[in-house]
């Protein structure tokens, strides 16, 4: 497919939108296998991709490889993590980092911590590195929205747990209502 493809871009470049958007739509969702088929002819075609169409994909391309990195599957994540080692993708997501690095930070950051698999664990870390080095204050500053973020959700949970031990305190009060 990829060949085809990539063969169909070269020719005229302005059809690559139309065709990742619609690639992206059939994105394999519970097959692992053909997930990491896809990411590998996702990677061929973004090695041909001009800059200025890369612009108009970008943002649902990568956060579909978003969801690949946070996949429990450790082939489809590594292998959507293995993009940060191709040298033409990293000068894209390097000239296009103030958008790319806020759809991407939360995957990377909570499965830095979380994913099970320790190889997933040092691919993340060199995603992260690089986009450090690329931005630093961008990256503090992603760091902290997601914080910031995330305290706000768990105040948000502490919030209802206690409406619901409220609930449950007066329901016991009160049994014959």
């Amino acid at each position: 497919m990829a060949y085809c493809v990539v063969q169909f871009l070269e020719k005229d470049p302005t059809l690559t939108e139309p065709v990742i958007l619609s690639l992206l739509k059939f994105w394999p969702k519970v097959h692992s296998p053909k997930e990491v088929m896809f990411l590998n002819e996702f990677e061929e075609i973004l090695d041909v991709i001009e800059p200025a169409e890369f612009q108009k994909v970008m943002v649902p391309l990568f956060r579909q490889l978003a969801r690949c990195v946070s996949s429990p599957h450790f082939q489809v994540a590594e292998r959507a993590l293995y993009y940060w080692n191709n040298e033409y993708i990293m000068s894209l997501i390097s000239d296009n980092a103030a958008v790319i690095l806020p759809i991407m930070f939360p995957a990377l950051y909570r499965n830095s911590k979380n994913h099970w698999n320790k190889t997933i664990h040092g691919l993340i870390y060199n995603a992260l590195k690089l986009f450090m080095e690329i931005n630093q204050r961008l990256f503090d500053e992603c760091s902290q929205n997601f914080n910031r973020e995330r305290d706000e959700e768990s105040a948000k949970q502490n919030g209802k747990l206690t409406k619901w031990a409220l609930i449950e305190s007066k329901a016991r009060e009160n049994p014959q209502v």
